[in-house]
């Protein structure tokens, strides 16, 4: 189920991958209309660009936040957590062990 969550929430963010087709044709359509030079076009399009891997970088940020968030209000434990307690258990096997000795 979480994982379901997470992908949507990613897939969502995956889209905006279409806006790089959809930059590009901009940067055409300003060139024409505004008679940008090709180096114009190219620095307004990088700028886009840069713009918009930043503006993915948060949503992923927010998704992991978000995927968190559901995963403590529904009480499922983290890999870290779990992983915590297996060292644990491991830890009071051991113990349990040598006092049988």
């Amino acid at each position: 189920m979480l994982e379901l969550f997470e992908k949507t929430l990613l897939a969502g963010i995956g889209t905006l991958a279409l806006t790089q087709k959809k930059a590009e044709e901009l940067k055409d359509d300003l060139k024409e209309r505004f008679n940008l030079s090709e180096e114009e076009g190219k620095k307004f399009l990088e700028k886009l660009q840069s713009m918009v891997k930043e503006n993915q970088a948060k949503l992923e940020e927010l998704a992991h936040e978000e995927v968190k968030k559901a995963c403590e209000r529904a009480g499922l434990v983290t890999e870290e957590e779990l992983t915590k307690l297996k060292r644990k258990v491991e830890h009071l096997e051991k113990q349990l062990k040598a006092q049988e000795k």
